[in-house]
């Protein structure tokens, strides 16, 4: 099953692009896309985006969207990654028509290399890496062309076959395209295409030590799988005429596909570079991959994030060819949109204080009477229902919402000032009980009997509602707090390093919070409103451990809001 596709019509350069080949027939109306991550790491929010793209792009019009692990590189790809790709692209909601790696492709990628060799195209160079880059050249530089450039393709055809037969050791040797060594685009001057390599493949184990480099295996696996459109991120534009090269010198059984590139995502207070995502893992600045701070699909799905907010983002933000950096309180927007519509509402105390009501009753045996009040669960869809919760002279609120001298415009619980309780009753405190150190860590009240369900018969006001749960019924619970994993809108813009940038309080770990006991029963992964406070994800792994998803306050339509001004 894939997602649905958003209702909104879109209409952007890529889809005009295809509608005119379908107008001209150029695939036979046929589209097909692929997905190919290299499987070195985990997806981020800027795989999101391709994904989104890819699998979209194949549904709307009717075809079909491969995952492809581009997997070339065996020195740093594991099965480990390979099972989390895949795994990931099912959360979002996406199913890929196949499941193919490059790697399957090695044995006709091999042979068109031969072939180009054959044709006087490609050759066998005995330099190091370091001295074929040093021959390069630069922009407005021409390069130097190597002294193997002109070996005969017979000896280089030999010399490609020895190669494969493991005769020669890591890096004494490439295979190079034979292009132009004074092009202006950097690409075409003579890139490597197969590279040494004795190491172990996760897919096709010992069987290789040549493996091909991306561009190489890139446009020819496109080809064999017979996608017709390759969309890719923007970095990849000054490859597309190496990626058209290659094609157009090799016998295709098919049709060339077309490569197409689309500008990447960028979020701000975050880093999506591989190797910066590598050191906050290894370094132990976060617990892992999955950290609910990391950008990972894998680290936004333990903290809460909905895959259809995801989605829905991609899809609002539309595809250009022009790079941005998008506001990350944009993207919580749609995540809070999605999760006010679907996630139920928990009345949890952070920090509690306790409230005691003196003239709550008690029944024949002395002990306090429990109520019960019938409270919504989500008032955004009705059918989810009413929950009973419990309500007792002892209760448990906020800190926060109560002050002994309250600041100005102070409108919760103070001494001698009455406020509602979410649901119950109205209450007004009179006295405060404090530690040796003068701290208050118990409010007394009173409660008035006549409010029963949060409306006074009288008709008077208040000025404030408050949450709060049964002292005697609540269960204990770990809450984590998140702030911005890296304080800078842009790391490393300022300081030159993104990692200078990293906030040392961007997580903070609350015991002992008090929570209503529905949130026992919260389903690992879940999602659920805590009043007042935000939106919380139950762990998928810790029981009664709660990460904030986002906060109630609509951070991206304030900025706005102000911008208009």
């Amino acid at each position: 099953m894939t997602a649905p596709i958003p209702a909104a019509a879109n209409n952007d350069f890529i889809r005009d692009a295809i509608r005119r080949d379908n107008e001209q027939g150029t695939y036979g109306q046929r589209v097909q896309t692929r997905f190919p991550p290299e499987p070195n790491g985990y997806l981020h929010i800027g795989h999101a985006k391709a994904i989104v793209q890819n699998f979209g792009v194949a549904e709307e019009f009717d075809g079909v969207c491969n995952l492809r692990l581009d997997d070339t590189n065996p020195g740093t790809e594991e099965v480990e990654f390979v099972d989390s790709i895949k795994d990931d692209i099912a959360w979002l909601g996406y199913t890929p028509g196949v499941t193919v790696h490059a790697s399957d492709y090695f044995e006709q990628l091999y042979q068109w290399a031969e072939h180009l060799v054959e044709q006087g195209l490609a050759y066998v160079d005995d330099q190091d890496g370091e001295t074929i880059s040093a021959q390069k050249g630069g922009f407005g530089v021409p390069g130097t062309n190597s002294p193997f450039r002109d070996r005969p393709a017979a000896e280089s055809l030999d010399l490609l076959r020895r190669m494969r037969a493991g005769e020669f050791p890591d890096g004494s040797r490439c295979l190079r395209a034979k292009i132009d060594m004074s092009a202006e685009n950097m690409w075409l001057r003579d890139p490597v295409m197969y590279r040494i390599r004795h190491a172990s493949h996760h897919n096709t184990g010992d069987q290789w030590c040549i493996y091909p480099t991306y561009d190489w295996a890139h446009g020819q696996s496109d080809a064999i799988e017979g996608v017709t459109h390759s969309l890719c991120s923007l970095e990849f534009d000054a490859h597309r005429p190496l990626y058209d090269w290659f094609l157009e010198h090799l016998p295709l059984a098919g049709d060339k596909p077309r490569q197409i590139e689309f500008a990447r995502l960028e979020l701000t207070h975050t880093v999506t570079s591989k190797r910066r995502l590598k050191k906050l893992v290894e370094d132990g600045i976060v617990d892992g991959w999955d950290d609910a701070r990391m950008p990972t699909l894998r680290g936004m799905r333990r903290r809460g994030y909905p895959a259809a907010a995801i989605r829905d983002f991609m899809t609002a933000i539309g595809t250009t060819r022009n790079n941005s950096v998008k506001a990350i309180e944009e993207f919580e927007a749609f995540v809070r949109r999605e999760l006010n519509q679907t996630a139920q509402r928990r009345m949890a105390v952070l920090r509690p204080l306790k409230l005691t009501l003196t003239n709550w009753p008690t029944d024949e045996n002395g002990e306090p009477v429990v109520e019960y009040f019938e409270v919504s669960n989500n008032p955004e869809r009705a059918e989810d229902g009413l929950r009973k919760m419990p309500f007792s002279g002892s209760l448990y609120i906020e800190q926060d919402d109560f002050a002994e001298v309250p600041p100005p415009k102070y409108f919760r619980l103070t001494l001698d000032r009455e406020v509602r309780l979410r649901g119950a009753y109205f209450v007004k405190a009179h006295d405060v009980v404090k530690d040796d150190e003068g701290t208050v860590v118990e409010v007394l009240a009173t409660y008035d009997p006549e409010t029963r369900g949060g409306d006074a018969p009288d008709g008077r006001k208040v000025k404030s509602t408050m949450h709060w749960v049964s002292a005697e019924h609540a269960q204990d619970a770990t809450v984590t707090l998140y702030d911005r994993l890296f304080s800078a809108k842009n790391p490393g813009e300022e300081t030159g390093e993104a990692m200078d940038d990293l906030n040392p309080d961007s997580r903070e770990i609350l015991t002992g919070c008090k929570v209503e006991p529905a949130l026992a029963e919260t389903p690992a992964g879940d999602v659920v409103q805590f009043e007042r406070t935000g939106y919380f994800a139950a762990d998928p792994d810790q029981p009664m451990l709660f990460h904030r998803t986002v906060g109630l306050r609509d951070e991206w339509a304030a900025q706005q809001k102000k911008n208009k001004k």
